[in-house]
């Protein structure tokens, strides 16, 4: 078996008082898509901070690469080639698409065959180049943030519920793009809670509860198999 690109070995978090992370153990396989499951507020969003370097883990290791990076500033983990698209769209309204891109390209201009293929994957983007950020849909607001994401070579990409709120047309858009990702080689750690999304990027799952990696195998595996979505999430999730 090849070294998974992302590790995590018994990773603990606090956030002020609270312990949120109690020993997380996950990998994500190279060129890969691992969906990151489990109902609201079991550490999943914490998780992906913690990766990223925004909240501090107490313990445990974060290997990328084979190197732990669990003390690593964000921006040294950016530049190691990890793209973070946060919940919260993580966009600049008052700024336009254009200067929202060229912010995201921190190690120089933008590629323009990058920028192509990132108009092709988010049509929107290109009509709305010059438009303040703010004036975007919900929709193409998402769109931005991931191709935000996207604008330099990224290795692994964090992607926190890209679906959540936007309409099934766009939905089938995030969805096209982030297969495409795959198809040029990325690897993808991604929250969301449309099980029909999860299942149909899916190739590896990790269901989280209390803090900790409760489950992990094939994405295939659990969504065939509707006793196990209710053991691990309490709810049944075939054919949402």
């Amino acid at each position: 078996m090849p070294e998974p690109i992302l590790s995590l070995s018994g990773v603990c978090t606090d956030i002020a008082q609270y312990r949120i992370l109690h020993g997380v153990d996950l990998e994500v396989a190279r060129g890969g898509v691992t969906m990151l499951l489990g109902r609201n507020g079991v550490g999943k969003t914490t998780t992906l901070r913690t990766i990223m370097g925004h909240w501090r883990a107490r313990a445990g290791t974060i290997r990328l690469h084979g190197r732990d990076i669990i003390a690593a500033p964000t921006a040294a983990i950016a530049r190691a080639g990890v793209g973070y698209v946060p919940e919260g769209m993580g966009i600049f309204s008052d700024l336009t698409v254009e200067e929202n891109m060229v912010l995201a390209a921190v190690s120089g201009p933008l590629d323009r065959m990058r920028l192509e293929r990132i108009f092709e994957a988010f049509p929107p983007l290109r009509t709305f180049w010059r438009s303040p950020a703010g004036t975007l849909s919900g929709g193409q607001k998402q769109m931005l943030s991931i191709a935000r994401a996207m604008a330099e070579e990224r290795r692994l990409y964090l992607i926190d519920e890209p679906t959540k709120g936007l309409a099934p047309a766009i939905v089938s858009t995030m969805a096209a793009a982030l297969r495409n990702l795959k198809r040029q080689g990325a690897s993808i750690l991604m929250v969301e809670q449309n099980f029909a999304v999860a299942r149909a990027l899916g190739d590896t799952a990790a269901v989280m509860d209390d803090g900790r990696v409760v489950w992990t195998g094939a994405m295939a595996d659990l969504a065939g198999d509707t006793a196990l979505q209710e053991r691990l999430m309490g709810l049944r999730m075939e054919g949402a």
